[in-house]
């Protein structure tokens, strides 16, 4: 059929273009229709154009074979300047070929394979690769590790595979498996894939096939309940772009649930204003056709042909002609083609062709249309539901016109809208499942001796062995339950029916490598050569192998310096820097009152050096007069009381309980002594031991704790051994009830430690290592070792240890506290009231002093003794002496500063003491007698 479009009464053009759709379906005829209005409109708003497209149209019946020789008829026998449509990646691969030999443009609005190359080929369509990224992101905003790709066996489904592979790993998402449906799959065969899904562990699947393979896929997972709640599907644009349309054969009601990448259409009012005139047309020239709605595609497909017209135009129409090459003597169609003449400027003119489309912003770069921002659509109810976009500068982002000045790149699902899962849930699916019936199937070993590790019991009458406990069985009970989602799972020792191992823990491994059990629990530490086949989570216990050695007596009592050893040099220091201190302020509060801290200096300084350290031992024979002196006295002889209490219990101890020291700390001089040494029966210990020189006749092995202590009671000289090599956790339990006999080297060789074991690349390793994190952070290890790794009552009790423990500052340190606050305080109230009942000497108006003079001034008063202190005026009272007034002069004086009244003075005595500001030359002083019942104080002058 020949459809010619608006030509000019004879000054016109005319360039034959080929048009191959599938005619025989809605999506053909929709997509036909936009291409003959879009010629309609471009020559209508460009009606001075000298050429104009004169459509052939072919009908490709939806098969590859029928496009290709259409293609062919219309390059060869109606000489095509460029041929439009081609639906599919499949059709499009095999034209592409024939467009470059003849040298005609394919352009093509729905052929999305990355695969698709050709110097001739132009993709007015997104690239298939270009929504990966967009997946990608996804996947990483909801924490998804894996996902399996479902899509189609042929051209459309294969060009995918290397982008979308790359694009996950880029976000540390693995593809376990990748599922591929014939594109002519019968129901059977959709449903025997699907039960090879469904029997997997990761739930997270990545849908790319056609709409019309799409919609039976989805009918038959929904059938088979694989559309309920835990499961997560996705699908790329090549269906979701076709959701809108009333054309496709998807139905909505069995993809409930489903996450779709979308390409994203700007809405303008030209758009709205086409699809009116569209649907209004459409339905004209299609009445039988109802309920039709525009898509993509046919967006696409309107802006190729406007492109196409507007290529043409500026080749312009002298060029279009076809020539026969020279070639072989092929007989073929192919190899008699022509070559277009005009194909080369065509292509140039349609890789520089801009303007604004239907769609957005055409342009081509590398034959192929630049558009990469997608829509994220959620399919509930009747239709599909908008919760996001995806932009390469932004990422996830919630409103696509928000963002667009941001440099962020979001990857957080907290940037999407609320999202409605497979099953009607809104909490997010974890994207894996333990394994078909939910039961995680854990293996124990079972072991001969050491059983507060793992315990497993042998029932005779049943012939059958249980899991009886253990350390290692309670903290995989602990990590289970820490997980945030529920895991059941079942215990499964491994023993032989006879109550016997069933084998070696390499064995153990084998089996859960195998498939046969999710994973195993117990005294399994992890080793690299192991981890090539499992995986193993964080280690649950210390690391390191240890040494266990026998204890010797050693008599403590004679070292020469033995008094020393109770107390730290830091509390030593403490307590001399506080003696000191003492002794200071007791002299600084008694200095002005008592007879006995004062004198000569050295006097002074030696009397309060005795007085402190002479509360020592409580023999100072200084009398404290002053209140406050009292105070600071009292609180320091408690702390004296306390000190010596505790020094004294120390070094009783020091020197009547005997020190027991390990016989030996090295291993190169158990090596150089020949001495016998023992390791755990059928560990990899022997590897590091041969490897360390040890012959094979010095080594003993064990098999439970019972063993290992008669070895090492029997010692080197009777067969027995000095020192025995094992992991921490087996070493701390052996000396959990025998620490008076022997003791812990620390760990001598590396080693990681117990762990649980799983399948290689199980999805749960990651979880159940931050489960254990959790748990050891927390108060329930702790628990489970004090239960599991319970001392004897000789091991608990301090008072039965064989080594005594140093006194440290730590100890003391709220003595010292309340000892220096208590004196500082007494400090404070001295020299408060002292300043306080001096303060005219600071304070004197009249006087001409310099500061540091009246410093001097009051630090002279200080060190005067006190006369109005009750004890002194009672001394003097007794030797007929009565209320003295001190007078300070000097000559050249023309201040009078009186001293306040003392507080211990009666109301009807006046003792003034009458300061004369020095000036110069020195100071006197002189004492009078004043009568109580003078009125006025004379003045030297």
């Amino acid at each position: 059929m020949m459809i010619f479009l608006v030509m000019a009464l004879n000054t016109t053009i005319p360039i034959n273009v080929g048009v191959v759709l599938d005619l025989d379906t809605r999506f053909g005829i929709i997509r036909l229709s936009c291409i003959n209005m879009a010629l309609s409109d471009f020559y209508a708003s460009h009606s001075n154009y000298n050429t104009r497209l004169v459509l052939h149209t072919r009908d490709s019946a939806r098969d590859v074979v029928v496009a290709a020789d259409a293609a062919l008829d219309l390059i060869k026998n109606v000489e095509v300047q460029a041929i439009i449509g081609l639906e599919s990646s499949m059709q499009a691969n095999f034209v592409i070929d024939l467009g470059d030999q003849a040298q005609v443009p394919i352009i093509s609005f729905s052929a999305t394979s990355p695969s698709l190359r050709g110097s001739y080929f132009f993709r007015i369509a997104q690239n298939d690769s270009s929504q990966v990224r967009a997946i990608g992101a996804l996947i990483q905003a909801f924490g998804w590790r894996e996902a399996v790709p479902v899509s189609i066996d042929n051209e459309f489904g294969e060009g995918l595979t290397p982008y979308l592979t790359t694009a996950l790993q880029e976000v540390g998402a693995g593809i376990p498996y990748w599922s591929l449906i014939p594109s002519m799959a019968t129901d059977d065969q959709i449903i025997e894939e699907l039960h090879r899904l469904m029997s997997m562990q990761t739930r997270v699947f990545i849908v790319h096939m056609s709409p019309s393979l799409g919609s039976r896929f989805f009918a038959k997972a929904r059938d088979i309940g694989m559309m309920e709640e835990g499961n997560v599907w996705i699908t790329t644009n090549g269906m979701t772009n076709s959701f809108s349309s009333s054309s496709s054969s998807v139905d909505i009601d069995n993809m409930q649930g489903v996450l779709g990448i979308k390409t994203n259409v700007p809405n303008t009012k030209e758009l709205e204003n086409f699809r009116a005139r569209w649907q209004t047309k459409f339905q004209q020239d299609n009445p039988t056709i109802l309920n039709v709605k525009l898509d993509v595609f046919g967006l696409w497909a309107y802006d190729a042909a406007w492109a196409l017209a507007l290529a043409v135009e500026k080749v312009g129409g002298t060029n279009f002609s076809f020539q026969k090459m020279n070639s072989s003597h092929n007989s073929t169609d192919l190899g008699s083609l022509e070559v277009s003449q005009g194909g080369p400027e065509l292509v140039r003119e349609l890789s520089g062709t801009r303007f604004k489309g239907l769609s957005g912003d055409f342009s081509l770069i590398n034959g192929q249309l630049q558009s990469s921002t997608f829509q994220v659509v959620n399919v509930n109810d009747n239709g599909e539901r908008g919760i996001g976009y995806w932009t390469p500068q932004n990422g996830l982002v919630r409103n696509i016109n928000s963002n667009r000045n941001t440099n962020r790149y979001s990857t957080s699902n907290a940037s999407l809208g609320p999202v409605i899962w497979p099953g009607d849930t809104i909490l997010a699916p974890r994207g894996w499942q333990i394994r078909t019936n939910g039961t995680l199937k854990v293996l124990v070993p079972l072991k001969q001796g050491f059983e507060e590790l793992v315990s497993v019991v042998y029932d005779p009458s049943t012939n059958t062995a249980k899991v009886n406990g253990g350390y290692c069985i309670e903290v995989f009970d602990a990590v289970i339950k820490a997980l945030p989602y529920p895991v059941p799972y079942e215990f499964y020792p491994f023993a032989n029916p006879n109550g016997r191992s069933a084998g070696s823990y390499n064995d153990l491994i084998n089996q859960v490598f195998l498939g046969n059990y999710d994973a195993a629990v117990g005294d399994i530490t992890i080793r690299a050569n192991r981890s090539l086949y499992v995986d193993f989570t964080l280690p649950f216990t210390e690391s390191g192998i240890s040494m266990v050695v026998p204890l010797k007596g050693n008599d403590g009592g004679k070292n020469t310096w033995v008094f020393l050893k109770p107390l730290t040099w830091d509390l030593w220091v403490t307590i001399g820097c506080f003696f000191i201190f003492i002794g200071f302020v007791v002299w600084f509060l008694e200095h002005r009152i008592n007879e006995d801290f004062r004198g000569p200096p050295h006097h002074q300084i030696g009397t309060s050096f005795w007085f402190a350290f002479s509360t020592m031992v409580f023999a100072h024979r200084e009398q404290v007069v002053s209140n406050l002196g009292r105070f600071v006295v009292i609180i320091w002889c408690f702390v004296v009381l306390v000190l010596t209490q505790s020094y004294t219990a120390s070094l009783s101890s020091i020197l009547t309980i005997q020190q027991l020291q390990p016989i030996v700390t090295d291993v190169n001089l158990l090596l150089k002594n020949g001495d016998n040494v023992g390791y755990q029966e059928g560990y990899f210990i022997y590897g590091i031991l041969s490897k360390l020189g040890f012959k094979d006749d010095k080594l003993r092995t064990y098999n439970s704790a019972e063993e290992l202590d008669k070895l090492l009671q029997n010692g080197n000289e009777n067969g027995g051994i000095s020192a025995a090599f094992d992991e921490t956790p087996y070493m701390k339990l052996f000396l959990a009830t025998n620490c008076l006999k022997y003791t812990l080297v620390e760990p001598t060789f590396k080693a990681d430690g117990f762990a649980l074991v799983f399948q290689k690349g199980s999805l749960l390793t990651r979880d159940v290592s931050t489960a254990i994190t959790q748990v050891q952070e927390g108060d329930k290890m702790k628990a489970i070792e004090d239960k599991w790794f319970k001392k004897t009552e000789s091991c608990s009790n301090p008072n039965t240890a064989s080594s005594y423990d140093t006194l440290s500052l730590e100890s003391f340190w709220g003595l010292f506290i309340v000892a220096g606050v208590a004196s500082s305080l007494a400090l404070l109230i001295f020299a408060a009231m002292f300043l306080y009942e001096h303060s005219h000497i600071l304070t004197c108006v009249d006087s001409k002093a310099s500061f540091w003079t009246r410093i001097r001034q009051v630090l002279r008063a200080y060190d005067q003794q006190d006369k109005t202190w009750h004890a002194y005026k009672k001394s003097r009272k007794e030797d007929g002496v009565h209320g003295i007034a001190a007078v300070q002069s000097s000559p050249n004086t023309n201040c009078l500063c009186l001293r306040r009244p003392s507080r211990s003075s009666k109301p009807n005595q006046i003792e003034p003491e009458i300061v004369l500001e020095e000036q110069e030359g020195t100071t006197s002083t002189q004492h009078s007698d004043l009568n109580p019942n003078a009125t006025e104080l004379t003045s030297i002058t």
